[in-house]
C-alpha cells in the first residue's frame, strides 16, 4: 500500500534507446576526420541500427525475467523513432500488456537540439563557426545555448515538468523512461540534486551506454518524506548476458565534450 507521504513510483528506470543508424554515422565521421555527420532523416526520424534492435531485446528480455510484480506498470518515451522502437521492443520482449498499461509518447524527453551546430563535429564547428566553438568553450556545454539550440539547462528546465507528472500520476507505480543520453544526465541532476560541476564530472568519466539502464528505487527512509534513491547507473550487464555489443556513442547531434 503507497503512504499518504508518497508522492514518487516504487521504482523508476531510465533507459537510453539503442545503437541508432546516426551513433554509427558519427562514429565514421570522426574516425574518418569529417566536419559533417551524414544521416538522409531529420533527427527525430533516425532508427536503430541492427545491432540496436538486438539491444533493446535483450534488455526486453531481461525486464520479461522479472517478477511480475516488479516489472514496469507504465512507459514514456521520447517521441523520436529510436526511442519510440526501443520502448516497444523492450515491451514486446518482456510481454508487457500495453492494453493494461500506460505508454505516453512524450516530447519533453526528446533530444537535446543543437541548432545551427546541428551534426557538426568538433572539427565542423571550429571551422563553420568558430565563435560558437569559443562560447563552448567560455560558458560550457551547461550553459551554452547555440542559436536555435538548446543548453543542458534547457533540457533540464522541461525535465522538471516530467517529474511534476511522475510524483502527480505515478504515486506507487514502476515507471520506464526511454529517451536519450544527455536526458538520462539531466534527470540524475535533478533527482541526486548535483551541482553542475558534479554532473559534468560524471559525464566526463562516462558516455551513456545504448540500452543502459540507471534506476531508482523509493526509500522512505530517505529525507523527511522519502525520495528515489540510486540503486545502478549505466547497467548493462543485461545486454552482456545476452551476448549484445555495449556501445556508447553519442547521437550525431552531439559535438562531443
Amino acid at each position: 500500500m503507497v503512504s499518504a507521504e508518497q508522492k514518487w513510483p516504487d521504482c523508476l528506470w531510465i533507459v537510453r534507446h539503442g545503437e541508432s543508424s546516426s551513433n554509427v554515422a558519427r562514429r565514421h565521421a570522426y574516425e574518418n576526420g569529417l566536419p559533417r555527420i551524414v544521416t538522409p532523416e531529420r533527427d527525430v526520424d533516425v532508427p536503430l541500427s541492427p545491432l540496436g534492435e538486438q539491444q533493446a531485446r535483450a534488455l526486453g528480455r531481461w525486464f520479461g525475467g522479472l517478477a511480475p510484480e516488479r516489472r514496469p506498470t507504465a512507459v514514456r518515451a521520447s517521441c523520436y523513432v529510436r526511442a519510440m522502437r526501443t520502448a516497444g521492443l523492450i515491451c514486446e520482449e518482456a510481454g508487457l500488456d500495453l492494453d493494461d498499461m500506460d505508454f505516453i509518447r512524450d516530447e519533453r524527453l526528446r533530444e537535446q537540439e543543437f541548432g545551427i551546430i546541428d551534426r557538426l563535429t568538433r572539427d565542423g564547428i571550429d571551422r563553420h563557426h568558430p565563435e560558437q566553438a569559443e562560447l563552448r568553450a567560455k560558458f560550457g556545454k551547461f550553459y551554452h545555448r547555440p542559436p536555435g539550440g538548446e543548453s543542458w539547462c534547457d533540457v533540464i528546465l522541461r525535465l522538471r515538468s516530467v517529474i511534476d507528472t511522475l510524483t502527480r500520476d505515478y504515486r506507487g507505480e514502476r515507471v520506464l523512461i526511454v529517451c536519450h543520453s544527455v536526458v538520462v544526465s539531466c534527470f540524475r541532476y535533478l533527482l541526486e540534486r548535483m551541482t553542475e560541476q558534479e554532473i559534468l564530472d560524471i559525464d566526463r568519466q562516462d558516455e551513456v551506454a545504448n540500452c543502459s539502464v540507471t534506476r531508482y528505487e523509493f526509500d522512505p527512509s530517505a529525507g523527511k518524506r522519502g525520495k528515489l534513491v540510486l540503486r545502478e547507473y549505466n547497467f548493462v550487464a543485461p545486454l552482456v548476458e545476452e551476448g549484445a555489443s555495449i556501445t556508447s556513442e553519442p547521437d550525431a547531434r552531439a559535438p562531443g565534450p
